[in-house]
């Protein structure tokens, strides 16, 4: 089969269009006939050898991916060849940026139906880490305020459909690029952050303040006083330590998003039902993606990247 591949890690040049052998269900296991390997920006940190994720090189990235079951391993009562699945693959193994790829049979779910299985790729780990930011750390409820510094981003996208889901309002930093689509997902307030900052817009105190964005530490504890007493702060963004204000009983919790498959579950119905939206920015021939990292890594890929196989 074609995958893509590094045999060390280092710039989006380690990356190779390779033959590489198909890989086979153990028990507990199946194998997918991946349609869509979408790109996210962990797979370059990974890559580059900048995350602390261990792979076993040589190394096929990609953690989201969409695609039908091709081959069940031994114990694997759940799938069927032919079922159609989406799925957060561990960040450790091989990944989907291949033709096929192993995948434990519990980290699935049925794929949406109402989106082109492909794209159905661009929603596991991003949608699950909004989910998890939102509701696990955030505990977000209806009628509560909350402000998401840098909406304009995949996560971003999610976490403003689900905050606006939940009955919350929603104040939601975003370029002139992307505020039409923060604006569709449902957005109470829109910040510009190319003309000004969230921490200058701010009017009223939020229950929870969510960072999707890059942020010096000083500007993200500027931002602390206008979480009201007992309220949180979320973050996505590890290389700065999320704030709390202990005084005033402002938790802080920092975001690694983690597998779940009943939260990954209720996200497919809510894109089945109508209530979350899935974008996809750019499909690439899955023998373009050394480029799309080279993209990513010069800070010129905007939205979700999802990858096509050969004949997917």
């Amino acid at each position: 089969m074609k995958a893509i591949r590094f045999h060390q890690t280092g710039s989006s040049q380690v990356l190779q269009y390779e033959d590489v052998d198909q890989p086979v269900p153990g028990a507990g296991e199946v194998r997918i006939r991946v349609a869509g390997s979408a790109f996210n920006p962990a797979d370059g940190g990974i890559r580059g050898g900048l995350l602390p994720i261990p792979v076993t090189l040589p190394h096929i990235p990609g953690y989201d991916v969409s695609g039908t079951i091709d081959a069940v391993g031994d114990g694997v009562s759940v799938w069927t060849v032919g079922d159609r699945v989406v799925g957060f693959l561990p960040m450790t193994a091989d990944g989907s940026a291949a033709e096929y790829v192993v995948a434990p049979a519990d980290a699935l779910v049925t794929a949406p139906a109402s989106v082109e299985l492909a794209d159905a790729a661009a929603l596991p780990s991003v949608g699950l880490t909004a989910s998890q930011a939102l509701f696990e750390a955030g505990r977000l409820t209806a009628g509560q305020r909350i402000a998401i510094n840098g909406a304009g981003g995949p996560v971003g996208g999610y976490a403003v459909q689900l905050a606006k889901r939940s009955g919350a309002y929603v104040i939601a930093t975003a370029s002139p690029r992307s505020r039409d689509a923060v604006a569709a997902a449902g957005a109470d307030e829109i910040v510009d952050h190319t003309a000004t900052t969230l921490l200058e817009s701010l009017t009223e105190p939020v229950d929870v303040l969510l960072n999707l964005a890059p942020i010096t530490a000083d500007g993200f504890a500027a931002l602390v006083p206008w979480v009201r007493d007992g309220g949180m702060v979320v973050s996505t963004t590890p290389m700065v330590t999320t704030p709390a204000d202990e005084d005033r009983d402002v938790r802080a919790v920092t975001i690694y998003v983690h597998p779940d498959a009943e939260v990954l579950a209720g996200l497919v119905e809510l894109v089945d039902s109508g209530d979350l939206r899935v974008s996809v920015a750019r499909r690439v021939p899955l023998s373009e993606l050394a480029a799309v990292h080279e993209q990513a890594d010069a800070g010129a890929i905007h939205g979700k990247v999802v990858a096509l196989p050969p004949a997917a």
